[in-house]
């Protein structure tokens, strides 16, 4: 746990010292804060406020194009990668993404509000009823996981097709080549850290708020910053336990339970709820999102200003921007070896979807109480204070103690996963993109975590967390612009890339330049090597192979080198200005054997090879077993393709590609 630290420095103490400021002016001046994090989410909504509804269009139109014709064919990952998961397994962790404290805490308080205080509609009226769901189902839609797409699919295409660092930075190699690794990279991989880092704790007081106001609803404990605080701390301390102890299996397990909670609770209210109504709102709730759905994406209200935009539409543009490093990371880890249609496809559609099943149960539910039984009481209620709505809802129902209850736990349990996961993404950003750092980091990230959730709550309340949220998004935002740009471009050097291989002579995709003797091939057949022969391979056949070549390249006038991976890899190295460096490597992999029934496929287990890889993502293939001029032979054959591939008129786009590609799929044994 004390071991040595594993940070980039410049941005593990920026965006410390960032994070700080903010924390020193609640500290400094607890009377005002309130009122400079007002003044502050001010100025920026009315300076920049049409930059966030703009740049969540671009973000949407742009993953949706990406998706279609040729870059949508590319993959996550190398050309023969496959996915990491079954299809199924994939959609339902994207399912659970899309579950969180937000659905809780706003599932009847957004509509409600909506409903009682419309952007344009008569309050109260059919009509507000319409725009209270079309509002609530456009801020909760696929905009936000178009925000989500963005940072995903940046961090899946060059941190698994190309190998780049798992950080925000890498996505913007196209246009900053080794730049990245410089000043620039460092401010926005800050900007990541104190955007997510905002908008975690913006999610932790949403719900520290809710659990407070069931906990009030349930055993009578008051409401306010001195009960919300101690029970952020509480919370936060589980979380910080799950950290040390690598409680990761249960609480995943946990974390899957809580989702299958949810959903039951949801099923409860829809069937002692109006049901067949809800079917029926279900679809027209669609309609009417379709339908406005693109005078919203850029309505900014400039010529009938409205304060109504500013606290609702521009803060979620701004808490999903400060949030899509999280979820980005997320359904980025999960999706190696998909295809970019199949990415955009499920991350837009999926979660968007059970997103407005959710809100139609609840929040048509709300409206339908309110104008019934309720007589308006629930509208008083979520008016006076949107954290009680879900409990006051619950109360027209059955079951009224157990409902709240489970919602009280679901929030909280919510609660300790976000902090805990939260705290793993923003380490691996401030460590540059590793994985496996100290346990000590983790903890300090959840602990942080919870110090500006709760120093941001004392400071000023939830408009001090939504002020700090939206100011921390701006800069957040033209990252992300960049990524957009740089997608493209990368996308676009890969497909230049892919037709010059078809157009060059010999170009042809890559495959062994020279196969085994038939009697070495059938030896193989009878006896598939394991993974220590397969090392063994690697060290004394391959290795001395490519160490020949660089030496007679280098001899020769042309720079060349053998670089030896942490994976077992070895790899033949030959720099190259304004195009893609030469790359000749060989890891260990492994595959299943070939089987007829789920019995022997668990008997004849995995085959293991030595794999090929190249610097453009093209598929590698088995070279186990060739003797050491095989291999030499090999590697001139891929030496001469690729030198008419980057003599080829198509190598110009090619070079805007990452050269850093070359680096080891870790992914790949």
């Amino acid at each position: 746990m004390f071991s040595r630290f594993i940070i980039n420095p410049p941005v593990f103490f920026g965006a410390v010292i960032i994070i700080a400021i903010f924390l020193l002016i609640g500290v400094v001046f607890p009377g005002q804060a309130g009122e400079i994090f007002s003044g502050l989410q001010g100025n920026i909504l009315a300076t920049f406020g049409w930059l966030y509804l703009l740049a969540v269009g671009i973000f949407l139109i742009s993953v949706l194009l990406f998706s279609l014709g040729r870059f949508g064919r590319l993959k996550l990952g190398p050309d023969d990668s496959e996915p990491d998961f079954r299809y199924l397994s994939w959609v339902a962790m994207l399912f659970a993404a899309g579950m969180g404290i937000g659905l809780m805490f706003y599932a009847v308080g957004e509509p409600m509000t909506h409903f009682l205080a419309p952007p344009t509609a008569e309050p109260g009226t059919v009509a507000a009823t319409r725009e209270a769901m079309t509002v609530t189902f456009f801020h909760w839609g696929i905009h936000a996981w178009g925000i989500y797409a963005v940072v995903g699919l940046s961090l899946a295409y060059f941190g698994y097709r190309y190998n780049l660092p798992l950080t925000i930075r890498s996505g913007l190699y196209p246009l900053l080549k080794d730049r990245i690794n410089g000043p620039i990279g460092h401010a926005v991989d800050i900007f990541a850290i104190v955007g997510t880092m905002f908008g975690i704790a913006t999610s932790l007081g949403l719900g520290v708020t809710q659990i407070n106001a069931g906990l009030n609803y349930l055993i009578g404990l008051p409401m306010g910053p001195l009960v919300q605080v101690p029970l952020i701390a509480v919370i936060t301390a589980l979380a910080t336990i799950s950290v040390v102890t690598g409680l990761d299996k249960g609480i995943r397990i946990l974390s899957e339970t809580n989702l299958v909670v949810a959903v039951l609770l949801m099923i409860f209210v829809l069937l002692v709820g109006p049901t067949a109504d809800l079917f029926r709102d279900f679809v027209q709730n669609i309609g009417l999102y379709l339908d406005t759905l693109l005078l919203r994406t850029f309505n900014i209200y400039a010529y009938e200003p409205t304060p109504w935009v500013d606290g609702w539409t521009l803060f979620y543009w701004a808490w999903w921007i400060s949030w899509s490093p999280f979820v980005g990371m997320f359904i980025a880890r999960i999706s190696r070896g998909r295809t970019v249609r199949e990415f955009v496809t499920a991350v837009l559609f999926i979660p968007a979807g059970f997103t407005f099943f959710w809100m139609t149960v609840f929040g048509n539910t709300a409206i339908f109480i309110d104008t019934g039984v309720a007589a308006g009481e629930l509208g008083a209620a979520v008016a006076n204070d949107v954290s009680v709505g879900l409990f006051q809802f619950f109360t027209y129902l059955p079951l009224t103690a157990v409902t709240s209850t489970l919602a009280i736990l679901l929030v909280a349990i919510f609660f300790i996963t976000s902090s805990d996961s939260g705290s793993l993404v923003v380490d691996t950003i401030a460590a540059g993109g590793e994985t496996e750092t100290t346990t000590l980091q983790r903890v300090f990230w959840c602990a942080l975590e919870g110090v500006v959730a709760a120093g941001l709550l004392l400071a000023g309340g939830l408009g001090a967390l939504q002020s700090a949220t939206i100011a921390s998004a701006l800069p957040f935002t033209f990252v992300m612009l960049a990524l957009v740009w740089a997608l493209y471009v990368g996308m676009k050097a890969d497909i230049a890339q892919q037709e010059a291989h078809a157009a060059v002579p010999l170009a042809a995709p890559a495959q062994p330049a020279s196969g085994l003797t038939w009697q070495r091939r059938l030896a193989l057949m009878l006896h598939a090597p394991n993974e220590r022969e397969v090392a063994a391979f690697i060290d004394k056949e391959v290795k001395p192979a490519l160490e020949q070549v660089a030496g007679e390249l280098t001899a020769r006038g042309r720079e060349a080198f053998v670089d030896v991976e942490e994976t077992g890899a070895v790899a033949l190295k030959s720099p190259a200005e304004d195009v893609r460096d030469f790359v000749y490597g060989v890891v260990p992999a492994s595959q299943k054997l070939a089987a007829f029934t789920a019995f022997e496929a668990a008997r004849l287990g995995t085959r293991h090879e030595a794999r090929t890889y190249f610097s453009g993502g093209s598929r590698g293939y088995d070279v186990m077993g060739m003797t050491r001029e095989q291999l030499i032979h090999d590697v001139l054959v891929q030496f001469e393709r690729y030198l008419l591939l980057v003599q080829s008129p198509a190598s110009q786009l090619v070079s805007a590609a990452p050269e850093h590609d070359v680096e080891v799929n870790k992914e790949a044994s």
